[in-house]
């Protein structure tokens, strides 16, 4: 942010012109002169470089005017600081991202592609609100630590991959790990979302387990299933054929998921194709909002200096050069 501290000194630029206007009409008025009873003496000889540049120090003059107006304004350049005075909320979205989620049931590509981009304009429309990123399939990685960096999170959210991690669906181990950076939040608001495609199999901990232990920290948790219904299309390697597509079953387990958002005093979603994954995740959106009290202070760099100490230069030259070499007779 830049401004004028003092902005009417400016004005004093404005007399520039006048006095522009002025020197030319005395120049036409004509100067002093001197009288010779001849002037032959003076024939041949070629007026100096100083007679041609007499108008230099008047030019100079003006120029330090307008910087000296300038700095009187006191130009000054400003850097916005934000302090909040109240937490935001606290969110780890917990991504399936096990073989099953390469079903193609969601355009453009596969469930986990959709997930990943939904997920990504989630986070983009955050402010203020930490958010944090857990990867799951047999078990559970903590890829990203709640932060407000929401280009960092959004980096490590493009490299998740099917197959990353062993195969499984571990939803007892991704609601724990997600816990787990959740338990020191102070935050007034503090939510899991978890991503699903399927059915708990792996992991020592059982998901209606961790959202006992969920509720007892005020943890609230969104769970969203993903998939069609019926049979959706998935990708298989056969040794012989190489890649083939089977219609396979959808299998989800609803009643669990929606006994883990219950127990915790959340909401439990079905997403069955991609506007439907859209419009929950904007629904989530509305539903974690909390007032965030904000003072901004502007800090301002004086930028007179710049203008002030050329200026005086100037002058000092012009002055210095009226004195010596282009000095002239009253």
């Amino acid at each position: 942010m830049f401004r004028f501290a003092d902005p009417w000194f400016l004005l004093l630029a404005a007399f520039v012109p006048l006095l522009v206007w002025r020197y030319l009409v005395r120049r036409r008025g004509g100067e002093g002169s001197l009288r010779f009873s001849s002037t032959m003496a003076m024939e041949g000889i070629r007026s100096s470089w100083t007679v041609r540049a007499r108008h230099a120090c008047f030019g100079i003059k003006m120029i330090a005017l307008v910087l000296l107006a300038a700095a009187m304004a006191r130009p000054q350049k400003g850097l916005e600081e934000e302090e909040i005075l109240t937490e935001g909320v606290d969110i780890m979205i917990a991504l399936d991202a096990s073989g099953s989620m390469a079903a193609e049931d969601f355009e453009p590509r596969n469930r986990l592609f959709v997930a990943k981009i939904v997920v990504r304009t989630f986070i983009e429309g955050l402010r203020h609100d930490r958010a944090g990123l857990v990867v799951f399939a047999g078990k559970a990685l903590t890829r990203c630590p709640l932060t407000l960096d929401y280009g960092a999170l959004l980096r490590v959210l493009d490299d998740v991959q099917l197959g990353m991690i062993e195969d499984g669906t571990a939803i007892g181990s991704a609601l724990a790990a997600s816990l787990n950076r959740l338990r020191l939040s102070k935050a007034r608001s503090k939510v899991i979302v978890l991503v699903t495609d399927g059915v708990n199999n792996r992991g020592e901990i059982q998901p209606l387990d961790a959202a006992r232990i969920a509720r007892t920290l005020g943890v609230k948790i969104y769970t969203v299933g993903v998939g069609s219904r019926g049979l959706a299309r998935f990708p298989v390697t056969d040794p012989t054929y190489g890649r083939v597509y089977m219609n396979l079953p959808v299998e989800i387990d609803e009643a669990s998921l929606n006994r883990i958002a219950e127990t915790t005093g959340g909401t439990y979603y079905r997403a069955t194709d991609r506007p439907s994954l859209e419009r929950i995740f904007q629904e989530i959106a509305r539903l974690e909002k909390t007032k965030i009290e904000v003072k901004t202070y502007t800090h301002y760099r004086e930028l007179f200096g710049g203008l002030l100490f050329p200026a005086l230069a100037l002058v000092l030259a012009a002055v210095l050069a009226e004195s010596t070499r282009f000095a002239k007779i009253p």
